[in-house]
């Protein structure tokens, strides 16, 4: 059955492992949808060691904009979308629309018969940002976060590495 999966937390909460170990666990097959962009050195050696933390056997497509393309691409029956965050920061400094680029992916997943595994983080819980774009950018994630919770069949919460099922 395909459904949408929302896994959100905190940076290096452990999101990410936690859904890799998801989706391998479904013993279907796996493709991921990578939104980084290796810009600076710190960047290209995070997108190393997520990609070496993954099977050889998952497909990858790296996509920092065209997620909904990518998701209609992917191979695999569970898709996992690592990450939301990264993505919308991608779309925001392209001058994109965010919003309705969400709604087109969750377009896209309805229309697939796909599981949907997508990583975010939680930016809303912090101190109120100095300056007005990076305001924007947490309102913007944290609209694109509900829109996606909303429409979830599960939703997980990772804070210190330990799972909390909200939905």
């Amino acid at each position: 059955m395909a459904e949408l999966i929302l896994v959100t937390g905190g940076a290096r909460a452990g999101k990410s492992a936690f859904a890799q170990a998801w989706a391998q666990a479904q013993g279907a097959s796996v493709s991921v949808i990578a939104t980084a962009q290796p810009l600076d050195e710190e960047m290209r050696q995070r997108i190393a060691q997520h990609r070496s933390a993954r099977p050889a056997t998952w497909q990858t497509l790296e996509e920092p904009l065209e997620v909904p393309q990518a998701l209609a691409q992917a191979q695999g029956l569970v898709v996992l979308l690592d990450c939301l965050t990264l993505w919308v920061a991608n779309l925001m400094q392209a001058g994109l629309e965010v919003l309705p680029a969400v709604e087109r992916l969750l377009e896209v997943q309805a229309g697939l018969g796909k599981t949907l595994l997508v990583v975010t983080n939680e930016v809303g819980m912090g101190i109120v940002p100095e300056n007005a774009l990076a305001r924007h950018y947490r309102d913007l994630l944290g609209a694109a976060n509900a829109h996606l919770a909303r429409s979830a069949q599960q939703v997980y919460l990772l804070v210190a590495g330990i799972p909390l099922r909200l939905k």
